[in-house]
């Protein structure tokens, strides 16, 4: 991943082309309701549409998975820079 750690999909992480690596963001299904804080860990979607890409874990939470591709809102979270931590 861009922040150094080793990408794992188990963590609530996601990939911006444009938010600063670490930044949280709230994540919003918009086709039902659900939400999600991630952390931004990565550089992407490189997929013309697309502006966010969020690792396994987070899209469960989304309930995106079976769908792969959901519309979505996202809120960044001031202050909220979590410590890098790797696993």
């Amino acid at each position: 991943m861009a922040d150094g750690c080793r990408f794992d999909p188990a963590r609530l992480t996601a990939a911006s082309r444009t938010l600063p690596l670490g930044t949280s963001a709230r994540v919003r299904n918009l086709s039902n309701g659900l939400s999600v804080v991630v952390s931004i860990t990565d550089r992407g979607p490189y997929v013309r549409g697309r502006v966010i890409d969020l690792s396994l874990a987070a899209a469960r939470a989304l309930g995106a998975v079976q769908a792969g591709v959901v519309p979505v809102t996202i809120e960044i979270l001031p202050g909220q820079q979590p410590a890098r931590r790797c696993h």
